[in-house]
């Protein structure tokens, strides 16, 4: 698989909030979306998160006095576990601007109203260029007292997903390096996150024994509330349970 600089680099000034709260409303001035135009979000963005203009109102009062919209707010955030059946290798990026560079799998925040598998699916391709399509939820990590969640819960949701394209062009902005990498070198290596590391062997076990053994898949339902569904997310049942009356 070829691994390559991206070709449409996320290149933009370092942004920074000009904005306030007052009288209960926010606002703001966000940079424009350094996405490159075939991958777009419609946003305002800084380095690493997206705010749609609807989104505003989630930019806590700290990121205007200087400590950065990447603190200011935090949602759910599933990365994507990309695997290739045909070959055994993993999608796994090492984030720029961390001061340790760790393999990781890809992956950012939710948009309101974005499923899980839809947001894994969308920050993969925008940090590296592959498209993929959502297969299941592998681990759920929550964490309390994230020192950069302002006391909220950090939820980081991986999920399994199936790429549909191979070729590299990673966003420099955000990614050191991104690149193909087979699973049991990534189970092994020291060079990842204790998180990377755990979820890679469950990987790996499903890869060799079958995903049923790991998969957390979803199905829709209706909710109670006319005309709303929901999507709840299990281990498959078979299917004398599912119809039982």
């Amino acid at each position: 698989m070829p691994t390559g600089l991206g070709k449409h680099p996320r290149s933009h000034a370092a942004a920074r909030v000009r904005g306030s709260v007052a009288a209960g409303r926010s606002h703001c001035r966000l940079a424009p979306c350094p996405h490159p135009p075939e991958r777009a979000c419609g946003n305002s963005c800084f380095p690493r998160l997206c705010f749609p203009p609807h989104r505003a109102g989630l930019i806590h009062p700290d990121a205007v006095a200087g400590r950065g919209a990447q603190q200011a707010a935090r949602v759910c955030h599933p990365p994507g576990a990309v695997l290739d059946e045909s070959t055994g290798k993993v999608l796994v990026v090492q984030d720029r601007n961390k001061t340790i560079n760790a393999w990781k799998f890809p992956g950012g925040l939710s948009n309101p109203g974005e499923d899980i598998g839809d947001t894994a699916v969308r920050e993969v391709f925008e940090e590296t260029g592959i498209k993929s399509e959502f297969k299941s939820i592998l681990s759920i990590r929550q964490q309390h007292q994230h020192p950069g969640a302002f006391g909220q819960s950090d939820m980081y949701i991986i999920c399994r997903l199936q790429p549909s394209s191979f070729s590299i062009s990673f966003c420099q902005q955000e990614c050191l390096r991104c690149e193909w990498m087979d699973l049991e070198e990534l189970v092994r290596t020291k060079n990842s996150t204790p998180i990377t590391s755990n979820v890679a062997k469950l990987l790996l076990y499903g890869y060799r024994e079958g995903f049923d053994k790991i998969d957390i898949t979803m199905r829709e339902f209706p909710a109670v509330y006319t005309g709303l569904f929901y999507k709840l997310y299990h281990r498959e049942l078979p299917e004398s349970y599912r119809n039982i009356t």
